[in-house]
């Protein structure tokens, strides 16, 4: 093969693969970080495209040894960024086959255009290839040549893959005996690992600001948000969302409505946020807050009024308090009462005031109406209270007076007298006062009765009794009342009427003294 078809098929490996690397997107989005350095490490072939020196020459002067390709081989390079685009390298490699040993060792620019997780390059690097013969022939170290580049996969930000690289490698072996330079044009390529170490410069953190306006308003106005984000990629896809602690959030685009409708007073938070179309951990996301106050309401306090009914009452009659209330704001009203004297019994907006045991003297109730929010109203009801008039009066029994004679059963005796004689006393103390005698029969006496010639015992006996305080004791007739009782007994009971009070016994009816008379001889006090 001659050495213009050798580099011929070198340049066509090598524009084939600028032709590929061409065909990917060299516009993609930028790599998020740079590495200061980058190692790589791998599998290396070379084809060295050249001769070497065997026992004779062809009849066209040429070496009859041309060097076959070797599989065996080993890359190592360091780049040194100096900036996202721009780097040097230093570029080692060993490649090993029984006919050759070859070391080249290059140096020199890298250009690299970064995408997300691909990035393509290219080298222009020169130095030295260590060449070894396996034939006896000597060493030799002559300079070197080099174009090239490949493609970078970065799935990882410290970690990736050397999918593919070439180099066309100029160089050349010329022994000391030789009578002309041999020239190698060697195709090589690589694949293997990529490590990133440091970082030349780091995008910005994508963050997200977000603005309410306004910040304070009153239940029902709208609330609107604005999102703003930073940093993130210009060429990926944004979506947004909202979230609020109160209301109703209507999400559009960047911005979002609050819609405060029937929200209690106090701070709330919007919460918004922004991400892009990636999915998984090379998504990139943001959150802002932004907080608004609903304000409190106009707090005008409730109005009251009060009255007692009536206005005065005696001791144990209830008082009759109303209310009525008002709350300027339409808020909800709860009434309660104190008193200084009595117990409020009820609730609402009408209660009673019990009076019993309560002393006599004025006595006032505090009314109070209080909202929802705890403002309070009061006024005042007052009433009196009077000391109960004293008791009517009643009529009382006084004495009894028996009648042990059974010859003359209705016969006043010295021991009734005696009683009597006490009850005109009462009556001259009390002028006002009556008495009243009820007489009684007891249905054993009907023989001593009709034996005697008494038609009625119980009123002939109420009769007698009369006739001794009026004609013995000088009280007037008028006021001594007779009467008899249907209940059985064999004695009188006298009774003082005070002025003012009703005699009201029962089971007595009036005795009609002009039926039942007196004796006609007055009964006089037995010695």
């Amino acid at each position: 093969m001659s050495v213009c078809r050798e580099v011929s098929i070198t340049r066509v490996l090598i524009v084939g693969l600028f032709a590929v690397l061409a065909m990917f997107p060299l516009t993609a989005l930028a790599q998020e970080t740079t590495p200061r350095a980058e190692i790589f490490a791998g599998y290396s072939w070379l084809d060295p495209g050249g001769r070497l020196p065997a026992l004779g020459y062809d009849v066209s002067g040429n070496p009859n040894f041309n060097v076959p390709g070797i599989p065996k081989g080993w890359g190592l390079a360091g780049t040194y960024n100096l900036n996202r685009w721009f780097g040097l390298t230093a570029d080692l490699g060993g490649h090993y086959s029984d006919e050759v040993k070859v070391h080249p060792v290059l140096f020199g620019p890298q250009l690299k255009a970064r995408g997300e997780n691909m990035s393509v390059f290219g080298q222009v690097l020169a130095g030295l290839a260590h060449i070894e013969p396996g034939n006896g022939t000597e060493t030799k170290t002559p300079f070197a040549f080099s174009l090239g580049g490949g493609i970078d996969l970065q799935p990882w930000e410290r970690f990736g893959f050397r999918l593919i690289q070439a180099n066309w490698i100029r160089t050349h072996y010329n022994p000391d005996d030789a009578v002309r330079n041999f020239a190698w044009n060697s195709t090589r390529l690589q694949t293997g690992l990529i490590f990133n170490l440091g970082a030349i410069e780091k995008p910005l953190p994508v963050s997200a600001a977000c603005a309410a306006e306004p910040t304070e308003v009153m239940a029902g106005e709208p609330v609107r948000v604005r999102l703003t984000p930073s940093n993130f990629n210009p060429k990926r896809t944004l979506s947004y969302s909202f979230k609020a602690t109160g209301g109703k959030v209507t999400p559009k685009e960047a911005t979002a409505e609050v819609d405060t409708t029937g929200m209690a007073p106090g701070n709330y938070t919007i919460t918004g946020r922004v991400q892009d179309d990636r999915t998984g951990k090379k998504q990139q996301f943001a959150e802002c807050n932004s907080n608004f106050t609903i304000k409190e309401p106009p707090k005008n306090p409730p109005t009251i009024t009060c009255s007692a009914n009536p206005a005065t009452v005696r001791v144990g009659d209830p008082i009759t308090v109303s209310s009525q209330a008002n709350s300027p704001d339409g808020r909800p009203i709860t009434y309660s009462y104190t008193t200084t004297a009595g117990r409020v019994t009820g609730s609402g907006a009408q209660v009673q005031v019990d009076t019993a045991g309560a002393q006599a003297g004025p006595v006032t109730v505090t009314c109070t109406a209080t909202d929802d929010r705890g403002l309070t109203a009061n006024s005042n009801a007052t009433a009196a209270i009077e000391e109960p008039p004293p008791p009517p009066p009643q009529a009382s029994k006084i004495n009894e007076i028996t009648y042990p004679d059974t010859t003359k059963p209705a016969r006043v005796d010295n021991a009734a007298k005696a009683i009597l004689d006490d009850v005109a006393l009462r009556l001259q103390r009390e002028p006002d006062a009556k008495a009243v005698v009820v007489g009684y029969e007891d249905p054993e006496e009907a023989k001593l009765a009709k034996r005697a010639r008494i038609k009625d015992m119980a009123a002939q006996r109420a009769v007698n009794t009369k006739q001794y305080l009026v004609e013995d004791k000088g009280i007037d007739p008028t006021r001594i009342e007779v009467r008899k009782s249907s209940e059985a007994g064999s004695k009188s009971e006298v009774w003082i009427v005070p002025a003012g009070a009703n005699f009201t016994m029962e089971n007595t009816t009036v005795v009609d003294e002009n039926v039942v008379k007196p004796p006609k001889t007055p009964a006089r006090r037995t010695r």
